[in-house]
């Protein structure tokens, strides 16, 4: 199924029944007083993340969605019934914006979690409430209020540890399925990847860790060029970044660019998209060692590594023939086990304060 990140929806709550204007009329009772009930609530609109979806596909075929009025209030002081709510589900990891005011309401990352989009109207109230005792016979009632109605924008983030970035035909989606179980297509020709790909890295029980494959950047993505505008987005949510180059570029590949280039040119596109992002850890990932003879993919590395002053984390790998893939995922499990010690760490700390 191809993956749709974005969606537009409108949501519109159940407006509150009105409240009724009732008598009490009855044999042998003369002096029967005003008895009209409330009316009911109006259903209200919420959102629920989903662990099994990953896409906001079925939003393209509806886009309103309305909660239930509730009844109005009827005599012998019976309230009107609310209307029923109404769960819209959507995936894990979606970002919730009200398209009006820009302001985002809400940001769905657990399974099961629950966000109110729109409140249904309160019932209206009977005239049994307005009776005094210079007004033994009100015939005023209230009407129901409207529900909230709003336009919201959807926004799918994916939740992952990991991200891969790269150029076209760097390797990715060979890499991650080196390393895991996920199967994205594989071909020679740039923009194979059309919409993220999610692998569980399982290094043992109990140990591990979500990767995802990025459609490939290019010059020009943060403008829109290419495919990475729509898909910088998830490498967000990430911890750690892989960044694979293709230290020997041919013919199908980035002609006329080399590895080093490649890499100051998407360290560009990261920083213009989200600063934040070119902060994250990144590993560099010298990816196609396969491609030359041991000694010459050795020393084209270093020259790589060198004419880019790269001071972190560095590796050299044939995703292909799954050399040196696994050492790298160890290293980024210790990686992620000691962040969340960290966090865990911290969080003793808040509390006991």
């Amino acid at each position: 199924m191809k993956l749709v990140d974005e969606a537009e929806i409108e949501v519109i709550a159940g407006d509150g029944g009105n409240g009724c204007v009732s008598f009490r009329r009855e044999k042998f009772i003369p002096l029967g007083g005003p008895d009209g009930g409330d009316g009911g609530d109006g259903g209200s609109v919420w959102l629920e993340a989903d662990e099994n979806l990953n896409t906001l596909v079925d939003f393209r075929h509806q886009k309103i969605f309305r909660a239930q009025r509730g009844q109005n209030g009827m005599g012998r002081q019976m309230y009107g019934k609310g209307g029923e709510d109404i769960v819209i589900t959507v995936p894990v990891g979606t970002v919730v914006t009200n398209v009006e005011t820009d302001e985002v309401i809400g940001d769905l990352v657990r399974h099961g979690q629950r966000l109110l989009v729109a409140r249904g109207g309160k019932g209206g109230l009977g005239n049994m409430h307005f009776k005094s005792s210079v007004n033994r016979a009100p015939r005023q009632a209230t009407p129901g209020a409207p529900g909230e109605r709003r336009t919201l924008r959807l926004e799918l983030k994916l939740l992952a540890d990991v991200g891969l970035l790269g150029f076209p035909n760097a390797g990715k989606s060979t890499f991650i399925r080196a390393v895991s179980a996920a199967t994205p297509k594989v071909a020679d020709y740039p923009f194979t990847t059309l919409y993220p790909n999610l692998g569980v890295v399982s290094v043992e029980p109990h140990r591990s860790f979500v990767i995802a494959d990025v459609p490939g950047l290019i010059e020009g993505a943060a403008e829109g060029a290419g495919l990475g505008t729509q898909f910088l987005r998830h490498l967000q949510r990430t911890r750690l970044l892989l960044h694979l180059v293709d230290i020997a570029p041919m013919e199908g590949g980035v002609e006329g660019v080399s590895p080093a280039q490649q890499v100051r040119a998407i360290e560009r596109e990261l920083g213009k998209h989200d600063p934040e992002l070119l902060a994250k850890p990144r590993w560099l990932v010298l990816n196609k060692a396969d491609l030359m003879f041991e000694d010459e993919a050795a020393a084209r590395a270093r020259e790589v590594v060198e004419e880019l002053g790269w001071t972190g984390p560095w590796f050299l790998v044939s995703a292909l023939g799954r050399e040196g893939t696994w050492p790298i995922m160890l290293e980024v499990m210790a990686f992620l086990d000691r962040l969340r010690a960290e966090e865990a760490e911290e969080r003793d700390a808040d509390a006991a304060r």
